[in-house]
C-alpha cells in the first residue's frame, strides 16, 4: 500500500516550506526515519524523515518550491513497487494529422493534372474559408500543414534559425511544455559548430548605453570570472529579519573590557572532568552563566516590546548564534537561569551539534528572550550586532586572547576580552545597560573556582 509523503508542520505559525534538496530520488529505497528532503521554514532548516520503509514511486514537488502544510510531496510504494514516471520525463505527444484540403470551388472546373500542378494557396477562389495551413505561406518542404503544428510548438526565433540551417523542426525532440522546441533543442541539435553567432549591431545606430545592472555585473566580474546565484531561503529570510530590526529599533552599543584570567584558570582546573560528564567547558558557558544572572539583577533586558507596552519576561530564554555553512541560526536554550555551568555546558554543545546535522525542532529556535554571538571564535575584537527581534538587546563576545595590560602600576599578562551590548534605546538608556554590563564584568573577574 503506498504511503503519502506529506509537507510537515514545523510548529504552529508555518504555513509553508520550502524543498532546499532531495536526499532521495525516484526508485531508491529509503528506511523508515532515513532522512527524505530538506525543507526551510521562518524557523528552522531540517531534514524530514521517511514516515515508513519502502520505495520511492514519485516525487511531486521539485527542488527550490515552496509547498503548505499538509501538501502531499512525495509517495513511497512497498518494496518492489514500480516508479512513477514524472510528467516532464514522458515523451510529448504526437502532432496532430493535417486536416485535409478544402473542397476547391471554382467556375470553371479543371482537369486533375492541372489540379495536381497547381500550388495549394491559389486552388481557393476568393472570399473562401481556407484553413490555417492553406492560408500560411509555404514553407522550405512544402508542408505548410505541418508547419503549422510546429508553430505551436516552437518559437519565430527557433524557426528562424531553422530556416537559416534549413532544418526540418519536426525533427528535433522538444523539452519545452507539451514537447515545444526551445532555442537550447535547436542549438543542441545543430552542434557546437553550426551555433548561429549573434547578429552584428547595425552600423547606422549607436550602441546603446548599458543599464545599471549590466554595469554592476561587469564591474564586479559577474559573467566574466564569478557567477550569479540566487540567495537561499535561509539567507532571504536572514536578510528580512535583519532590516527590519535596522527599522524598528534604535540600536545603540556599549564595549566593555574584561579581566578573563580567573575565568582562564577556573577552566583550566575543570575542563577535563567536564569533558568526562560529556560536555566542553568553553568561555562561552562561563560568559552565558554571567549573562544569566545579570538577566535577574536587570530585568528590562530581559524584555521584548509588544506595540506600546513592555514585556517583562519570567523566564530566561537564552539564544546563542550558531554559525553554519549556508547561514546562520539561533537556537534557544529554555530556562537557562534553572541551569548550573554544567547544564549549560551540555546544552550549547547539544544545540550547536544538532543545528549544524539539521536536526533541530522549530521550539528550539524559537521562544528566545535574550540573545549571545560570539564573533570572537573567528578572531574578531568584537561585533556590533543587531537585536534579535522582538528582543531589546544582545551580547556580543570578542577574542579571548593573552594581552598586556596594566595592573598596579607594572605591566601583566592577562586573559583580555571584549564584551559589546547592542540595546533598543526605546526601552534600555544607557546607564541601565551599563549597569547590565557592570554586572557581567565583575562576575567574571570575580570568578571563584568550586
Amino acid at each position: 500500500m503506498a504511503t503519502d509523503v506529506v509537507m510537515p508542520q514545523m510548529g504552529e505559525s508555518i504555513a509553508e516550506g520550502t524543498i532546499v534538496r532531495w536526499i532521495k530520488k525516484v526508485g531508491d529505497s529509503v528506511d523508515r526515519d532515513e532522512p527524505l528532503f530538506e525543507i526551510s521554514t521562518d524557523k528552522v532548516d531540517a531534514e524530514i524523515p521517511a514516515p515508513v520503509a519502502g520505495v520511492i514511486t514519485e516525487i511531486r514537488a521539485k527542488e527550490g518550491e515552496t509547498v503548505p502544510v499538509n501538501a502531499v510531496v512525495a509517495v513511497i510504494g512497498p518494496a518492489g513497487s514500480a516508479a512513477v514516471q514524472p510528467p516532464q520525463a514522458q515523451a510529448p505527444p504526437p502532432a496532430p494529422p493535417a486536416p485535409p484540403p478544402a473542397p476547391q470551388r471554382t467556375a470553371q472546373p479543371s482537369s486533375p493534372a492541372r489540379q495536381e500542378e497547381r500550388p495549394p494557396q491559389h486552388s481557393e477562389a476568393p472570399g473562401t474559408s481556407a484553413t490555417a495551413a492553406q492560408a500560411a505561406p509555404k514553407s522550405g518542404n512544402g508542408d505548410r500543414s505541418a508547419e503549422d503544428v510546429i508553430r505551436q510548438r516552437s518559437s519565430p526565433l527557433v524557426r528562424k534559425i531553422a530556416k537559416e540551417h534549413n532544418v526540418d523542426i519536426g525533427q528535433i525532440r522538444g523539452t519545452g511544455i507539451a514537447g515545444r522546441v526551445t532555442k537550447d533543442d535547436i542549438l543542441a541539435f545543430l552542434g557546437p559548430s553550426q551555433t548561429p553567432a549573434p547578429p552584428a549591431p547595425s552600423q547606422a545606430s549607436a550602441p546603446a548605453a548599458p543599464s545599471r545592472s549590466s554595469t554592476q555585473g561587469v564591474a564586479s566580474g559577474v559573467g566574466q570570472t564569478g557567477k550569479t546565484v540566487p540567495m537561499s531561503i535561509m539567507r532571504k529570510k536572514i536578510a528580512e529579519h535583519m532590516v527590519m530590526s535596522r527599522q524598528t529599533s534604535a540600536h545603540v552599543h556599549s564595549v566593555f573590557e574584561v579581566n578573563f584570567s580567573k575565568v582562564a584558570r577556573a577552566r583550566e582546573a575543570k575542563k577535563n572532568e567536564y569533558e568526562h560528564a560529556g560536555a566542553k567547558l568553553t568561555f562561552l558557558s562561563f560568559i552565558i552563566k554571567a549573562a544569566v544572572d545579570a538577566l535577574r539583577a536587570v530585568p528590562v533586558v530581559n524584555a521584548s516590546v509588544d506595540g506600546e507596552s513592555i514585556v517583562y519576561h519570567k523566564d530566561v530564554n537564552v539564544g546563542i548564534a550558531v554559525a553554519l555553512d549556508w547561514g546562520l541560526i539561533v537556537p534557544v536554550i529554555k530556562h537557562a537561569d534553572e541551569k548550573n555551568l554544567l547544564g549549560l555546558s551540555r546544552a550549547v554543545s547539544d544545540l550547536a551539534n544538532r543545528a549544524r546535522s539539521k536536526q533541530l525542532k522549530p521550539d528550539e529556535v524559537s521562544g528566545g528572550t535574550f540573545t549571545i554571538t560570539n564573533p570572537g571564535v573567528f578572531g574578531a575584537l568584537f561585533g556590533m550586532p543587531i537585536i534579535n527581534q522582538p528582543q531589546v538587546a544582545i551580547l556580543g563576545i570578542g577574542a579571548v586572547e593573552k594581552r598586556p595590560v596594566v595592573v598596579d602600576d607594572a605591566i601583566a599578562i592577562r586573559h583580555m576580552a571584549y564584551l559589546s551590548l547592542g540595546y533598543d534605546h526605546r526601552i534600555i538608556d544607557g546607564a541601565v545597560a551599563d549597569e547590565f554590563m557592570s554586572h557581567i564584568k565583575r562576575t567574571l573577574e570575580n570568578w571563584a573556582i568550586d
